[in-house]
């Protein structure tokens, strides 16, 4: 599978000069690190989206986010968020927010 290179170049621009961002392509996609952490990616047209279990409820809410299920079980603490919405800057802007603030918690690796 490949990933939407368009996407990806977006988050790099969200992410700008910020300190500790790494790219490590996995799974066909392209994930975004925050320290060793996966925080935000991109599979296929897709983003994902770790928020943490804690904020996973609420996030579903947004009519963009679904659970985040690649196996036929949904991983607890990521949102997949696709559809014409994720082409809004406001949009993925506060996914990425949400992504790295909830990686930012945790440590190094």
């Amino acid at each position: 599978m490949t990933y939407d290179e368009g996407l990806a170049q977006r988050i790099r621009e969200r992410f700008g000069d910020r300190p500790g961002i790494t790219e490590k392509r996995m799974f066909g996609g392209l994930p975004f690190l925050l320290d060793g952490n996966m925080s935000v990616g991109v599979v296929g047209d897709e983003l994902i989206a770790r928020v943490g279990t804690d904020a996973a409820e609420e996030a579903l809410t947004r009519p963009e986010a679904r659970p985040m299920d690649f196996t036929g079980r949904p991983m607890r603490g990521w949102v997949t968020v696709s559809g014409p919405l994720l082409a809004e800057d406001a949009v993925l802007r506060h996914w990425v927010a949400a992504s790295v603030a909830f990686a930012g918690t945790l440590p190094p690796k």
